[in-house]
């Protein structure tokens, strides 16, 4: 997937996806990236968890892209003052070409537009202090050949369909997912097929449909 072609292309609500022609597949939904974002990793993850009373947590993404999910965590953790600790996996990092036309900073808060490009340009394989609220690393791996010593508090699970990344929806990864999360950790995911929810809860996550971001009727969502 590496040497696929990826062209910029605008979304709904005027921010930036990635297509790849060759698997017909977007980075973001076309009905708005940065609505699809709010609402399944932020809205429906990370703040569920934070109204527990949550002050401090560990965050996994599987899927850093564009870099869109890290950087709305990012900018919660500064506004609602919570500390953030980051991993995101990506096996096939952005040019810097496509990362400098990326436009997201200038629809949430043009003032957070060089903590986007930090966190693009920071370094892999390494502990970075984003922001005093925000500990960032970057890991070039896949999923199945990662091992954390630590349990987190929330999982972005962001893969491409399954359609078209059938590697990544499988006993195994969910397997995986589930022995990532600490108790009361929740996951989500954009989809929401029922063999991809049974998946999940075999591993033992007690799963759940939930309304979906616009153009989507349904997500899921799994707690530990």
């Amino acid at each position: 997937m590496d040497h696929f072609k990826r062209e910029l292309q605008k979304t709904a609500d005027g921010t930036s996806t990635l297509y790849i022609p060759e698997i017909d597949e977007h980075y973001h939904s076309v009905n708005g990236a940065i609505t699809e974002a709010e609402h399944v990793y932020i809205k429906e993850a990370l703040l569920k968890r934070v109204s527990k009373g949550v002050t401090s947590l560990r965050v996994l993404e599987i899927g850093f892209g564009t870099g869109l999910n890290t950087f709305l965590t990012l900018i919660k953790a500064i506004e609602l003052d919570i500390k953030i600790e980051y991993v995101t996996l990506e096996l096939y990092p952005l040019s810097n070409d496509i990362i400098s036309n990326i436009n997201y900073a200038s629809f949430v808060n043009e003032k957070y537009s060089y903590l986007f490009k930090e966190l693009h340009f920071s370094e892999w394989e390494k502990e970075v202090a984003i922001d005093k609220n925000f500990i960032l690393t970057k890991k070039k791996i896949d999923l199945k050949d990662f091992i954390s010593t630590s349990l987190f508090d929330v999982v972005y699970f962001d893969a491409f369909a399954p359609e078209k990344q059938p590697e990544m929806w499988n006993e195994d990864i969910y397997k995986k997912i589930y022995d990532s999360l600490a108790h009361d950790g929740i996951m989500t995911t954009y989809c929401a097929k029922g063999v991809v929810r049974r998946g999940f809860r075999d591993t033992g996550l007690t799963m759940e449909r939930i309304p979906g971001p616009p153009g989507k009727r349904e997500m899921i969502r799994g707690n530990k």
